[in-house]
Order: structure tokens, then C-alpha cells, then sequence
């Protein structure tokens, strides 16, 4: 195994053929967080051999997703890059004996599989290619097959300490030899996975539970080729609310998706970092939080529930915390940026940054002011109090108001909130009032659009 001491190398391996989602996003950021923690490098790999289905645009898409969240990446790689690489390793399990050619077809393989449940057994691989003469397969290749490559398991119980499952086992008596190359010369993701963290010097594998049962081959797999065997951590899936799955729903969870409809980075982060684990989920001002409490010791072994809701509400919990000089940029690149003190008076009653734009409508117009009573409203704007105005000011004029025409309560401030912003609710008038400023309200108390 990796040495623990060593300074810890990890790697975010999405393939470039859709979308990232929550799920993918939960490994790279647990992988990124640990890298930070530790002082040790976060690599993104790309995996790309499958052809067909790689897109450039897809690629872009990941390197922006994970820029949008900060995950930057010390070092990027792309598996297109290095099939001599896999050459070369499957030349060598070749010479060792533990890769060895098969000729049954899909459909025969599918005979025996079926054929074997019906018995009761196990679908185990009968390695009956093991069984081919040389002629056997001179004859096989002149009937037009080309093989497909297995690697053959050593029948022995491979353990390992997972960082979140604690110690692990598999049979792998019990298991099929995978196949590590197919009928047309390509890999498969579990042998370029394992070349490629050799020759990173990967030394924590951090990645979704669904690879456990792949784990115990591809230890075996490191050791046929004599490298050190990393440090595997398998955290558990996302399901939703019910229990369910999140892969049919990956469309509308995808990260350029939620980032479209105005959730925080921060939110997501947040969110994926503490779910399932001993840690309440609760809004952070930076990735440096995350950073500083991140513990596998922490992370349960059920699965994590994920929820839209729960996403959202944490979105909007993280916008009314965030300092104004963290959206700044953010605010003017909108048109919707009023300096600070708007900031500060609107936060706490957005859910998405977009909101910003509407409030920036209300204080600077124009907007069609709503009148329930026009001879109150009179009064009141006879009322109003001389420049300069700050936060004291409302207060100031509604007790005015109030002992010039005895209204208080509802009254007394619903139909001037309707008046001065259109809204039925929202930001303290206190601090919208200088704001919007003496002219806009003085218009907008006659009913003029202001």
C-alpha cells in the first residue's frame, strides 16, 4: 500500500461525454478538499478513449464547471494521450501470464451466463479460453473472430482499509475475470484507471461506492504490475428525497444547469461536502470552511440524501451571509450594482443573485407605483423629512405620519411600502427609504412613475 505519510495525490477522472452532475461533482470535490487539507495535488484526468461519445464541448464544459466552483486543478491529463501507455501494460500482463485471450462472442457469452442461472450457479467465466490450444485459436482468428482480453484473477480474498467503509474484503474466487481489452482493442476504464495512477503516483483513490466491487481486481491489477497499491476511499451515492436514484435526473441536476438557475457555488459545495456526513449542512462564506472540518472519519456509510429544496434554501441562506465585496464583480456584471448599502438592505430577501436586478429596479426606477390610498399618501409626502436622508429617516416620518393622521401598524406602513416599491413585501424600508431617495419618493407618493 501507499505509505500514509506520503503527500497525498488525487485525481478527478470524469469522461468528456455529458454533462457533469451533483454525483460527479460530490468525488471531485471530496478528492479536491483533501488534496487542499493535506498539501497534496488534485489532478483532473480526463477520460476520453471512448471516441464516439468524447466532446470537445463536453471537455470545456467540465474544466468550466469545476472553474465555477473553484476546484481548481494542479494538473490536467487526458487518457487520448497515452495509449501507448496501455500498450505497453498490456504487453506486460501478456508476458505474465495474467491477460489472456478469449474468442466467445456476446451471444455466446450470454448463453452461458443465462445457462448458469437457470442452474442455480453463480455467471462466473468458465476461462475456457485458458483451455485454447494454439491451433484452437489459429482457427478462431481464421474464422474472422478477434479476441477480447481477461485478466485473470488470482482466487484469494483481497482485503483493504477504506478511509469511509473502514475494512473491506472481496472473494475474488467468486468473480469473473474482467475483461481488460476489447474485441476492437480498446480499453476498458478499469485497466487505463489503474495504468494511469501508477504513472501519476496516485496515492488516495476517493471516489463513488459503486467501484467497491471493482476495487479487489484492480488491487490485484497494481500489484501484477508491480506498483504500490493506493489508499481507496468509497463515498456513498446520492439518492433523492425517497430514496431513489439520481441518474434519470441527471439532466436537470447538472451543474451548468443549477448554475443557470442562479445557485451558489458555495451552496453546492456546502451542500455535497456535509451530506451523510456527522456535520450540519449549513451556508459557508468560503471553501476554506470546507477545507478545515473535511474528515472521512465523519462520512456515514448510508447513502446520502439529496434535495432540491434543501439546495435552494441553502443557495439563498448563503447570498443573505455573503459580504458585498464577494459579489461586487458579480452585481455590476448584472447592471445592478448600488454600492454596499444597497447590498447590505437587499440581501436577506433574495434566492438568487438575479433577484438583485429587481431591487435595483425598485430604489433607482422607474416603477408604476401602487396607490391603496391617495389621500393618505398625500398627507404622508407632506410629511417627508428634509435631505440628507439615512436610516434614521423612516422612522423619523412615519411617527410623524402617525401623530398627523393616528395610523399605525398596517395601516400605516402597508399602503407606503406599496407605494414607494410596488411590493407587497421586502427589504427594511428603513434602509431602502435613502435609497430610493426624497424626488423618487415624493413622485411616487403622487402616483407618478418614478
Amino acid at each position: 500500500m501507499v505509505s500514509p505519510a506520503s503527500p497525498p495525490v488525487v485525481r478527478f477522472a470524469p469522461s468528456p461525454t455529458g454533462l457533469l452532475h451533483v454525483g460527479n461533482i460530490r468525488a471531485a470535490l471530496f478528492n479536491w478538499l483533501y488534496a487542499k487539507q493535506q498539501g497534496g495535488t488534485f489532478i483532473l484526468r480526463l477520460d476520453d478513449t471512448d471516441r464516439a461519445r468524447s466532446r470537445a464541448e463536453f471537455e470545456q464544459g467540465i474544466e468550466r464547471d469545476l472553474a465555477w466552483l473553484g476546484l481548481d486543478w494542479d494538473r490536467k491529463e487526458k487518457q487520448s494521450d497515452r495509449l501507448a501507455h496501455y500498450d505497453a501494460a498490456r504487453d506486460r500482463l501478456i508476458a505474465a501470464g495474467r491477460l489472456y485471450p478469449c474468442y466467445e462472442t456476446p451471444e455466446e457469452l450470454e448463453f452461458k451466463r443465462k445457462r448458469l442461472l437457470a442452474q442455480g450457479r453463480p455467471p462466473v467465466y468458465d476461462r475456457a479460453a485458458l483451455k485454447l490450444s494454439d491451433d484452437d485459436r489459429r482457427r478462431l482468428e481464421g474464422e474472422g473472430r478477434r479476441p477480447h482480453w481477461r485478466f485473470k484473477l488470482i482466487a484469494e480474498e483481497v482485503r483493504w482499509d477504506d478511509m469511509v467503509r473502514g475494512a473491506q474484503h472481496v472473494d475474488e474466487a467468486s468473480q469473473s475475470d474482467p475483461v481488460l481489452v476489447r474485441a476492437d482493442g480498446t480499453y476498458l476504464y478499469s485497466f487505463t484507471s489503474v495504468v494511469d495512477d501508477i504513472a501519476f503516483a496516485i496515492t488516495h483513490v476517493i471516489r463513488g461506492e459503486d467501484h467497491v466491487t471493482n476495487t479487489g481486481a484492480q488491487i490485484q491489477m497494481f500489484q501484477a504490475l508491480e506498483a504500490a497499491v493506493p489508499v481507496f476511499a468509497h463515498l456513498p451515492l446520492l439518492v433523492d428525497a425517497a430514496g431513489g436514484g439520481l441518474s434519470k435526473r441527471t439532466g436537470s441536476l447538472s451543474i451548468a444547469d443549477l448554475r443557470e438557475r442562479g445557485i451558489e457555488a458555495l451552496a453546492i459545495s456546502a451542500l455535497l461536502a456535509r451530506l451523510g456526513t456527522a456535520d450540519a449542512v449549513e451556508p459557508v462564506a468560503s471553501l476554506d470552511t470546507l477545507v478545515a472540518s473535511m474528515d472521512f472519519a465523519r462520512v456515514g456509510r448510508a447513502s446520502a440524501r439529496f434535495s432540491e429544496d434543501e439546495l435552494a434554501q441553502l443557495s439563498a441562506r448563503t447570498l443573505h451571509m455573503l459580504p458585498y465585496a464577494t459579489v461586487k464583480e458579480r452585481l455590476a456584471g448584472m447592471a445592478s450594482d448600488l454600492g454596499e448599502a444597497f447590498w447590505l438592505a437587499i440581501r436577506g430577501n433574495i434566492a438568487t443573485l438575479g433577484d438583485a436586478k429587481d431591487w435595483a429596479t425598485v430604489v433607482s426606477g422607474p416603477i408604476s407605483p401602487v396607490l391603496e390610498d391617495s389621500a393618505f399618501l398625500a398627507e404622508a409626502a407632506a410629511l417627508l423629512p428634509a435631505d440628507p436622508w439615512d436610516e434614521t429617516s423612516w422612522k423619523a416620518w412615519t411617527s410623524a405620519v402617525t401623530s398627523a393622521t393616528g395610523r399605525k401598524g398596517r395601516q400605516l406602513f402597508h399602503p407606503l411600502r406599496l407605494a414607494l416599491t410596488a411590493q407587497e413585501k421586502g427589504p427594511e424600508m428603513a434602509k431602502l427609504l435613502p435609497l430610493i431617495g426624497r424626488a423618487r419618493v415624493e413622485a411616487r407618493l403622487g402616483g407618478r412613475t418614478a
